[in-house]
């Protein structure tokens, strides 16, 4: 036999389900820290700054470390603000993640040492000697013609995710056959050679084939390969074949930052 649930009953039962649900709320609520990084506001839980024992964050939010407090009663980090958002990550992904062309090695294995980050410092520290190491050796990309070698280019800088780059870039054009690149060509670690490359007059950057696509010329590649290099900051050493009298007709670009 069903039993009809009083008024009293029922209001008792919202009242235990409300307070149930304010209890989530306040304990979501506090598990939510607002840190003040040298003026910069970060929003985390609370066991993500927890996340390495015994490191300054930890020591902050455990009562550990004292720290001041900024007008809003956000806890005040006098730190690099704009920095923190790597080591932020850091905690949140458990591994060194930075963007292309990131240039403040030194500057971040501090900031890791401050908050007492070993395993985020020897990461950071491994990772610059790997470019110190890199940055004094030269690389190269050698552009040929499969047919004819001294139809050719030589690209040597002394910046290998330069040389990845411009090795992506002619590849990529060539297969999609965009801006006039020959579609047909061989890659292997530090060549490109492709099956032909036309020749044509002084001054005449494009040929049209019979089946109405471009292909593109290798003066057309040495000034793809110069933009880019300008566009990356980097300056063009010289020409190492000067004897072409131009640099359009050089055989090599050596290019330095």
């Amino acid at each position: 036999m069903e039993r009809k649930i009083s008024r009293r009953e029922k209001e008792c039962e919202e009242k235990h389900s409300n307070s149930e649900g304010s209890e989530q709320d306040k304990d979501y609520k506090t598990s939510l820290i607002t840190l003040n990084v040298g003026g910069y506001l970060y929003i985390t839980q609370k066991q993500t700054l927890t996340k390495y024992p015994d490191s300054f964050l930890e020591g902050i939010i455990n009562g550990k470390i004292m720290c001041p407090f900024d007008a809003d009663g956000h806890y005040f980090i006098d730190r690099d603000g704009l920095l923190f958002r790597h080591i932020l990550n850091f905690l949140r992904n458990g591994e060194l993640l930075l963007p292309e062309g990131f240039r403040e090695n030194q500057l971040l294995a501090q900031e890791a040492d401050f908050f007492q980050l070993k395993v985020l410092s020897d990461a950071v520290k491994s990772r610059w000697e790997k470019e110190q190491l890199a940055s004094r050796e030269t690389t190269f990309l050698e552009i040929t013609d499969s047919h004819d070698r001294s139809q050719g280019l030589r690209i040597f800088c002394n910046a290998p995710d330069f040389i990845a780059k411009i090795k992506s870039r002619i590849v990529l054009v060539s297969k999609s056959r965009l801006d006039g690149f020959p579609e047909e060509f061989s890659v292997s670690s530090n060549i490109i050679q492709f099956k032909y490359f036309i020749k044509s007059e002084n001054g005449t950057r494009l040929v049209l084939k019979e089946d109405n696509t471009f292909v593109c010329t290798l003066e057309t590649l040495k000034f793809e390969a110069i933009m880019m290099a300008l566009k990356c900051g980097f300056r063009l050493l010289t020409s190492l074949d000067c004897s072409k009298g131009s640099i359009v007709h050089s055989d090599a670009l050596h290019f330095i930052k």
